[in-house]
């Protein structure tokens, strides 16, 4: 059965785009911990990061540090954070987040909340950093 992020990748599910090529495609996440929560995910349905090839997993790095450099670069923070925790959705994906301190990270704060207009901004300036 296709995941959510399956119906993201084929549109049938509407997303703030920040980077696509032929393999990958990142995204904000809807319910974020930090502004430039950003989700990375293979095209490819595969349920857990480590079932991934050696080379996509691989590329899938390559694109999530490309990825990390644009919202460093949009969004003010001392680095990116990188997490993989793999249980609330059925398909492979990294988290990307701007952070300023360890708590930053913790995926029990409190989401915030964002417009449509400002999720669409705050994905348009990252997506301008991004270089495929």
């Amino acid at each position: 059965m296709a995941s959510i992020f399956s119906k993201i990748i084929t549109g049938d599910i509407p997303c703030h785009k920040v980077a696509e090529d032929d393999q990958f495609l990142a995204f904000l996440d809807i319910n974020p911990v930090a502004k430039g929560h950003t989700l990375v995910i293979p095209k490819l349905e595969v349920d857990y990061i480590f079932d991934l090839e050696d080379n996509l997993l691989m590329e899938m790095m390559l694109f999530s540090k490309n990825v990390g450099l644009a919202i460093e670069k949009t969004i003010p923070c001392n680095r990116i954070g990188i997490s993989v925790i793999g249980l609330e959705v059925p398909h492979a994906h990294i988290h990307l987040m701007p952070i300023n301190k360890l708590h930053d990270m913790s995926f029990e704060k409190d989401r915030l909340a964002f417009s449509q207009e400002e999720y669409k901004d705050i994905a348009k300036s990252i997506a301008s950093y991004v270089s495929l």
